[in-house]
């Protein structure tokens, strides 16, 4: 995947060989992506949609080239925006395009990088947004409000998070003055400044009452990010992910002045890990059965990985259905979205070759789901013998 996605040779690029690109889409690209175009993403929502999920998030695959806290763009440090703005212009239009392919509830995937030079160059220095960039943002945002769907800001490098941050903050001022916000933030529990990062936002949250929107994440950069701003085993990253949803579900962060009323909290944990959901369900669900104050939780898994998990969620709502009073129907019903991508074959495997790096652990379980696939296989060819 790693030849086929980095290569410069025609013959190994999916996109310009005919055969390869056969290849790869029916033995990878077809599993874990949305489509190559809008006719293709638009079915595949459709049929996300059809199995039960509550929504789908959506992003364009193409990412800019970062690694190794280097900025690999040739631009990325200049100093001046670009001259023609066409870059912004670009991904304007490309961003706006992919709210299009998406409806009410359904959420769009941001990243403040695809905007260009000059953006990387803003980020990087960590100095207000280039205007026509900022205006860009807020014409996306104002789209988004228009159809009723939302937006997340990815997470990026740490040389480009703490303007990310700043700006989202900014964002979030304006489209997230009710208990249903429009933007979200993204933290990521395996950073070890994660749970202060986040306390800062919550009291930044409460003392200009508007609506916190978190996307949690273990983490996204684990393989070109500096080792010494994450904790050193994963285990220490589970436990922080735990402990942080454990707190903003519980409306107890510590730190939160006690002396004016708690932030709203809106909380999606994106996760592929089971027992980070179960846990969170629990909790949520023995606030409701208490009858104490909750904050709005959503779930979601990337395409393709933890299907198991992803259904384990659909089968709790459609349990749901069947609840006798309304608060088993709130308490048994999670609201469960599909993350997707789409763009060109050979874009797509470099989204896909990062999203193996950080979801190793869900990977691995594939054998497990093989030694599942093999009893059911023979269990239904002996149901078929003994019938014949």
């Amino acid at each position: 995947m790693y030849l086929i996605a980095n290569s410069q040779s025609p013959m190994l690029n999916p996109d310009r060989n005919p055969l390869l690109h056969f290849l790869v889409r029916k033995f990878v690209y077809d599993h874990f992506t949305a489509g190559e175009n809008e006719s293709e993403v638009k079915a595949t929502i459709k049929a996300i949609k059809q199995m039960g999920y509550k929504g789908v998030i959506l992003g364009y695959a193409k990412e800019v080239n970062v690694t190794g806290g280097e900025k690999k763009h040739p631009k990325a440090h200049a100093t001046i925006p670009d001259p023609s703005d066409a870059t912004i212009q670009e991904w304007k239009e490309g961003t706006l395009k992919t709210l299009s392919m998406i409806k009410k509830g359904d959420i769009l995937a941001v990243k403040y990088s695809g905007a260009g030079p000059s953006t990387l160059a803003a980020l990087s220095k960590g100095t207000s947004p280039p205007p026509k960039m900022w205006a860009a943002m807020l014409d996306i945002c104002n789209a988004a409000v228009k159809q009723k769907s939302r937006l997340w800001i990815d997470a990026e490098q740490q040389d480009f998070q703490g303007t990310i941050d700043q700006w989202t903050i900014d964002l979030m001022r304006i489209y997230n003055r009710s208990e249903t916000p429009v933007v979200y933030t993204t933290m990521q529990a395996y950073l070890k400044h994660t749970g202060n990062n986040i306390l800062k936002h919550l009291r930044i949250a409460q003392n200009e009452d508007w609506t916190l929107a978190i996307k949690l994440v273990r983490g996204a950069y684990i393989a070109t990010e500096k080792r010494s701003l994450i904790h050193d085993t994963i285990e220490a990253t589970h436990n922080s992910y735990n402990q942080i949803a454990k707190n903003l579900l519980q409306q107890s962060y510590p730190g939160v002045p006690s002396d004016r009323p708690y932030p709203n909290v809106a909380l999606f944990l994106a996760t592929h890990n089971d027992e980070s959901i179960q846990r969170a369900y629990a909790i949520q669900k023995s606030l409701i059965e208490a009858g104490k104050p909750i904050i709005s939780i959503s779930y979601g898994q990337l395409q393709g990985m933890a299907d198991e998990v992803s259904c384990s969620l659909l089968q709790r709502c459609q349990s749901a259905q069947s609840g006798e009073t309304q608060l088993s129907k709130l308490a048994l019903a999670p609201h469960a979205f599909k993350c997707l991508t789409y763009g060109s074959t050979q874009e797509c495997l470099q989204f896909l070759l990062r999203r193996v790096k950080e979801n190793q652990d869900a990977l691995g379980r594939t054998k497990y789901w093989l030694a599942g696939f093999r009893r059911e296989i023979l269990r239904r060819l002996k149901y078929f013998f003994l019938l014949a």
